[in-house]
């Protein structure tokens, strides 16, 4: 983890306070490195590490991170079972978030009425689901609220817009989904 603190805007930027390595810190060396910002900081930025075990270790023997980034796989099936099913594989950076990569290459993750009506992806509407039906162990683990969102669906059910693929995935948009899902 590293923190980089964010000065207010009126302040050149030579004052600005250089990023505080915290890799491996214990709890109270980060407690610390907060405490001792200077007033001028108004906000901070938390840069976490994702990658392996041997690349955690080589950034903090000093070696520098990959210089390219990795690219994933997003395979997104439409319509599945109709006439009209089409297989879309779609290339993004890994890490990314799948309603935003769906949406911006113009595919429709929302039923009904939702496409007009959903919460633009902040976990407030439910509407957003996908079924996971490759790759489930490359994306994040789902939430307690996601998982009570989606409590009488299958567990490959994910909302779209709090799931992070981090390698290659293969996802269906409109599943069916139970009634329970529609109220609310």
């Amino acid at each position: 983890c590293e923190l980089r603190p964010v000065v207010d805007s009126s302040s050149s930027e030579d004052d600005a306070p250089e990023a505080v390595n915290l890799i491996g810190a214990p709890f109270d060396q980060v407690m610390g490195a907060f405490a001792s910002l200077d007033r001028k900081v108004v906000e901070v930025d938390l840069v976490f590490f994702r990658g392996s075990k041997d690349e955690l270790k080589a950034l903090c023997a000093g070696g520098g991170p990959a210089a390219e980034e990795e690219t994933i796989t997003i395979t997104v099936v439409q319509n599945k079972g109709a006439k009209d099913e089409t297989t879309r594989h779609i290339e993004a950076a890994a890490g990314c978030n799948v309603r935003q990569v769906l949406t911006d290459n113009g595919i429709n993750v929302y039923q009904s009425v939702t496409r007009w009506t959903n919460c633009k992806g902040k976990q407030l509407c439910g509407t957003c689901i996908v079924n996971v039906t490759g790759g489930a162990g490359s994306t994040n683990r789902k939430s307690l609220d996601e998982a009570s969102t989606l409590r009488e669906n299958p567990e490959s059910y994910r909302l779209s817009c709090v799931t992070f693929a981090y390698g290659d995935v293969t996802v269906e948009t409109f599943p069916p989904v139970k009634a329970a899902q529609w109220t609310r």
